[in-house]
């Protein structure tokens, strides 16, 4: 939580860092994107906390037989600055993906006050992962969590 007036507005809890974390994952691993998984049409996923679907996400990479070896991601705001939360968003995102710290990378930046995100209109993120196949074709640490 970052406490700043104006807030984001979704249909979940408007999360853009970890909704991009979560189309990056299934991107990498060839499974559609978080509208298709994840509908903004469903309202069991209104106001859900994106935590909770990355959490899911890691379970439908891991029984596709994948697992999550590094993330590295940008957010994009003129405000609030965001630095000070960096380790912060480092650490829940590392402890829901079942990866160590230093295997996650969050940056912040502007956009010199062009476009959306310069006029402070919104924030935008950005997110590539990488991610492991198993030999055996599933991911322990992953169906451990569903259990």
């Amino acid at each position: 939580m970052i406490d700043w007036p104006q807030g984001l507005r979704g249909h979940s809890d408007a999360d853009v860092l970890t909704h991009a974390v979560i189309d990056s994952l299934l991107g990498a691993a060839a499974l559609g994107d978080i509208g298709r998984h994840f509908p903004d049409t469903d309202k069991r996923y209104a106001n859900i906390r994106s935590t909770e679907l990355l959490r899911e996400v890691r379970i439908i990479i891991g029984d596709k037989g994948w697992s999550i070896s590094n993330i590295d991601s940008v957010l994009v705001a003129e405000a609030p600055r965001l630095a000070p939360y960096l380790d912060e968003m480092r650490s829940r995102l590392a402890e829901v993906c079942g990866i160590s710290m230093e295997a996650v990378s969050v940056k912040a930046t502007t956009s010199e006050g062009m476009g959306f995100t310069g006029r402070g209109e919104g924030i935008e993120a950005r997110a590539v992962a990488l991610i492991t196949r198993h030999a055996d074709g599933g991911d322990e640490d992953a169906c451990q969590i569903r259990t």
